[in-house]
């Protein structure tokens, strides 16, 4: 690539960037959704300021895009101490850690993402950074080794996952408090589609606005991407103002339909469908079939599919209802008669799992 056209897409990529940041909210009045996670947390931190503590360490959980890391950035403004972020797999070593958490002031709040993929060796020196402020640094090797205990400053540990029951559970025990994060509904993504619309100042009516909501699929990450899009058709192809038409065009051209699935949604499902019968089918089956990794099907497509009924998750695996085969325009199959204890068995079990 030419010099200038790297120069070009580094520009771009840093005025995306600084995009995302000015779309972000700073303050719990600007954030929107979550509010029973939210109305806990503004409690929590009001008593740890009252007391002049650092907040108990947070655990988020939940799918992907729903705006953990934003909440994160919040309680460190809130607190008025300085966020450092961070991932599960970029802390590959006991060392690495030992480099974060040293570096850390008095209060500040580290944010782990995807905090359930740290290896064992690195969770094991998070516990006591945790529990004690403190951590064991051992030097020299053999004969010759010793171990220093370095203090730490009370600082508070935010972690982020989509599968909390994928952590430890001397892992998860270490949080004080737990916050699980659902999708949003249509009217809340409507009020955040309306303010990244203020922000990006860009002319869309209450009508565009609920029916992109409709199609982001209950999380504000898509919700600002698709708007994104939509901008840049009416920029291009009209007079930059969105109207329901152009929200039509967009979606279309995108492959998105009524109901929010993408191309992999409908992929999934009716693999499930052609290939396995409507299921039951392994994930790991699943991921094979179509060239995907299975932990973007897991945390990515699962969860909406799951909430808009048309895919349930059972011990034997994957089955997709009959409102699957509805909404792809497929016969809907002729289903055995199951027995009423059989039912009551079946809803169990997929309430377990």
């Amino acid at each position: 690539m030419p010099k200038d056209d790297r120069l070009v897409q580094t520009s771009q990529l840093e005025d995306e960037e600084l995009l995302e940041r000015s779309i972000r909210p700073k303050r719990f009045a600007d954030y929107i959704g979550q509010t029973g996670v939210t109305d806990q947390l503004k409690i929590y931190i009001e008593a740890a300021k009252m007391r002049g503590e650092s907040l108990d360490h947070v655990l988020f959980s939940g799918p992907p895009g729903l705006g953990k890391t934003t909440l994160a950035g919040i309680i460190a403004a809130e607190m008025g101490v300085e966020l450092k972020i961070t991932s599960g797999p970029a802390i590959t070593r006991a060392a690495d850690l030992a480099a974060i958490v040293t570096n850390l002031g008095e209060g500040d709040v580290l944010f782990i993402d995807e905090i359930h993929r740290l290896n064992r060796a690195v969770e094991e020196v998070l516990y006591s950074a945790m529990e004690d402020f403190a951590i064991d640094i051992v030097t020299g090797k053999g004969p010759m080794a010793s171990s220093i205990r370095l203090g730490l400053p009370h600082f508070t540990l935010i972690g982020a996952t989509t599968k909390s029951g994928s952590l430890s559970a001397p892992l998860r025990d270490r949080f004080g408090v737990l916050a699980k994060f659902d999708l949003y509904t249509n009217e809340e993504l409507s009020q955040i589609l309306r303010r990244t619309a203020g922000i990006l100042d860009v002319r869309i009516d209450d009508e565009s606005t609920m029916l992109l909501a409709s199609r982001s699929r209950g999380t504000p990450r898509v919700a600002n991407r698709l708007l994104k899009r939509v901008r840049d058709f009416s920029m291009v192809m009209g007079d930059g103002s969105i109207d329901r038409e152009m929200v039509l065009k967009t979606l279309d051209i995108l492959n998105i339909d009524e109901l929010g699935l993408e191309d992999l949604d409908r992929r999934i499902l009716r693999l499930i469908i052609t290939s396995f019968k409507g299921g039951p089918v392994g994930i790991d089956t699943i991921a094979a079939s179509l060239g995907e990794e299975r932990v973007t099907i897991e945390d990515v497509y699962e969860p909406y599919l799951m909430q808009l009924g048309l895919l349930h998750r059972t011990p034997k695996g994957r089955i997709v209802t009959d409102a699957a085969y509805i909404h792809l325009g497929l016969p809907v199959p002729v289903r055995e008669a199951v027995s009423k204890a059989q039912e009551e068995e079946t809803e169990e079990q997929i309430k377990l799992w």
